[in-house]
């Protein structure tokens, strides 16, 4: 998506939700869990879609989603689930709202032994792609091949975001994202 995404940003892109999310998010590292968690709810909701249908309901999922507050939504019950299932800001797709809550206390899980979600994605840093689609595939729901590559892109861990050429790419590297750092 990379040289496409600069390319479509710079020109039919500007101006519009993708322009923001392409020069303030896309390919910066993340720290904080519930960002982490937000990034892959979001990823999990393209499937099927466009990108720009959720940039733009981004904050009613925030909204929604209680800031993706991952205990909150570890403990949603199905009073919860039904009302999300009714809310027209988000996409309300059954498998899609059960995999953000199931997820949530997979990242539960995940925290209690490593300390973080981050810290777990550190861990298992540097990874194929292949590979880590394997094992995204065995720890979360809803996470094809395409969902855990922009996952991971976006969030610093896979190269491939921007093209070397865009202005963003350099303000990322100064960030020296894990897909810069070679595990030693």
């Amino acid at each position: 998506m990379s040289n496409y995404y600069c390319a479509f940003v710079k020109g039919k892109g500007k101006g519009t939700v993708h322009e923001h999310y392409h020069d303030h998010e896309y390919g910066y590292p993340m720290h904080s869990d519930n960002e982490l968690f937000a990034r892959l709810v979001l990823e999990i909701n393209q499937a099927g879609l466009s990108w720009e249908t959720i940039l733009k309901k981004k904050d009613n999922f925030y909204k929604a989603f209680d800031q993706f507050d991952i205990e909150k939504v570890s403990r949603y019950k199905q009073k919860k689930f039904d009302s999300l299932m009714l809310d027209a800001g988000i996409i309300r797709n059954r498998l899609k709202v059960n995999a953000a809550i199931e997820n949530a206390k997979t990242i539960i899980g995940l925290q209690k032994e490593f300390g973080s979600f981050k810290n777990w994605l550190d861990q298992h840093h540097p990874k194929t792609k292949e590979e880590w689609m394997k094992l995204f595939k065995k720890t979360f729901k809803f996470t094809g091949g395409e969902i855990v590559n922009e996952f991971l892109m976006s969030t610093g861990y896979l190269p491939g975001c921007h093209s070397e050429t865009c202005p963003v790419y350099k303000k990322i590297a100064r960030l020296k994202p894990m897909w810069m750092k070679v595990k030693g």
